[in-house]
């Protein structure tokens, strides 16, 4: 199997070689070592930090990312199917997380005087506070 040294791998993944470095201390890569303590990589990899960068990009935290990762036999990149139940896992925290940003979205002009900031004053929308008595941080906000 062909091997990448860190530069190659930075490049072809589209991320810095401090972020491989980051990955790998946290356990979602590895590398192996030359002779001179070099880095190199497999060249399957580019594949571990696509999925990595994804479930990034969407919010997943890394430590999710790095179970279901640790998860697989022998370390190995993720198959189609792998992808799909890794995925699948992740379905319910991802809609969690649409549902709050949606409501942000269509809330986000809206009074800034909300509950979510504690102001006790907002003739619009939270009159005399009455938020605060059903406990901290922003209670319209939250969609559950």
């Amino acid at each position: 199997m062909r091997e990448l040294s860190v530069g190659e791998a930075a490049k072809r993944s589209g991320v810095s070689v401090s972020a491989l470095h980051f990955y790998e201390r946290k356990g979602l890569i590895r590398s192996l070592r030359t002779a001179g303590n070099q880095r190199r990589y497999a060249a399957d990899v580019l594949r571990r930090i696509a999925v990595i960068r994804v479930a990034q990009r969407v919010g997943i935290p890394l430590e999710a990312v790095r179970q279901a990762l640790g998860a697989l036999p022998d370390e190995r990149t993720p198959t189609r199917e792998e992808w799909a139940g890794m995925s699948a896992r992740w379905h319910e925290e991802l809609d969690r997380r649409i549902a709050e940003l949606v409501n942000l979205r269509d809330r986000l002009t809206d009074c800034i005087g909300c509950g979510c900031l504690s102001l006790t004053v907002c003739a619009l929308a939270n009159p005399g506070d009455r938020l605060a008595g059903e406990g901290e941080g922003p209670r319209r906000w939250e969609t559950s």
